[in-house]
C-alpha cells in the first residue's frame, strides 16, 4: 500500500500545484494494464527526467569545480548519476514506499527493487520539472543528487587509476609542467611493504603519498596534487 502524497511532498520539500504530475511519477505501468494507457505512467517522465537531470549535474559541476578538466568532470558525473547514487537517494526518500503498483509488482517486491526507484526518481524529478520549471527541479536535484555528501563520496570514488591520467589532463590545459613522480621511501617486511611516492609539478608544488604499492601511492600522491593545483592554477596562467 502506497503512503501518503502529502508525506512526500514533505519528505521531497515541494508541493505541487498540479498532484495529477506527481501520481504519474510514481505510477508503475503494471498499475494500468490495459492498452491506450501508456501516457498515464512514468515511463515518459522517467525519459524526460534522465535528461534534465545530466544537465542539472553538468551544469553544477562546471560551477562547483571551475578549473576541472573535461575527463574529471565527465567521471563525477558517472558517479553522480550512475544507479547506485541515484537508488541511495531513491531509498532516502523512501520513494519506494509511494510507488503505485499493480497486484503482480507489488507481490514480487517492486517497492524494493533498484531498477523501479532508479526510474521513479527520474520521473519525479522531471514531474517537478513541468510542475515547476527548472529551478524547482535545480532546487530539488541539489538538495538530494548533488547533495555535499553525494559530491563527497563521487570524489572519493573516483577510479583509481584515474588520479594520474586528471592531474597529467589538468596540467595540460592550464599549459603548466607535466608531473613527474619518484620513491622517496620503500619500508616494512617483504609481505607488507609501504611506499612514499612524490609528484612534483616544476616549482609549483610536490606532494608525497603512502600506499600499499608503487602505483597505489602514486594516485593517491596525484590526488593530492590534483586537489591543490586546481585552487592555485588560476594565479599561474601563461
Amino acid at each position: 500500500m502506497a503512503k501518503s502524497i502529502d508525506y512526500l511532498t514533505e519528505k521531497i520539500g515541494y508541493h505541487f500545484s498540479s498532484p495529477k504530475l506527481l501520481r504519474q511519477a510514481l505510477t508503475h505501468k503494471s498499475h494500468l494494464p490495459s492498452r491506450g494507457q501508456e501516457s498515464l505512467h512514468y515511463e515518459r517522465f522517467e525519459f524526460l527526467g534522465d535528461a534534465i537531470l545530466g544537465f542539472l549535474v553538468s551544469e553544477h559541476l562546471v560551477a562547483t569545480f571551475p578549473h576541472a578538466p573535461e575527463g574529471q568532470l565527465t567521471k563525477l558525473k558517472s558517479f553522480l548519476v550512475c544507479a547506485g547514487n541515484l537508488v541511495a537517494v531513491a531509498q532516502h526518500l523512501d520513494l519506494g514506499s509511494h510507488l503505485i503498483l499493480g497486484p503482480s509488482e507489488e507481490a514480487s517486491g517492486g517497492r524494493s527493487k533498484k531498477g523501479l526507484l532508479e526510474d521513479a526518481l527520474e520521473a519525479l524529478i522531471a514531474a517537478i520539472y513541468l510542475d515547476g520549471g527548472i529551478a524547482a527541479a535545480r532546487g530539488f536535484v541539489e538538495r538530494t543528487v548533488l547533495s555535499e555528501k553525494s559530491l563527497k563520496a563521487a570524489e572519493n570514488n573516483l577510479p583509481l587509476d584515474n588520479f594520474k591520467s586528471a592531474l597529467q589532463e589538468f596540467l595540460h590545459a592550464h599549459k603548466l609542467p607535466a608531473p613527474v613522480y619518484r620513491v622517496i621511501k620503500e619500508s616494512g617486511p617483504h609481505h607488507e611493504r609501504l611506499f612514499s611516492i612524490e609528484v612534483r609539478i616544476g616549482e609549483l608544488l610536490h606532494k608525497r603519498a603512502l600506499g600499499e604499492t608503487k602505483k597505489a601511492a602514486a594516485q593517491e600522491a596525484a590526488r593530492l596534487a590534483l586537489k591543490h593545483i586546481q585552487k592555485i592554477a588560476p594565479q599561474h596562467q601563461p
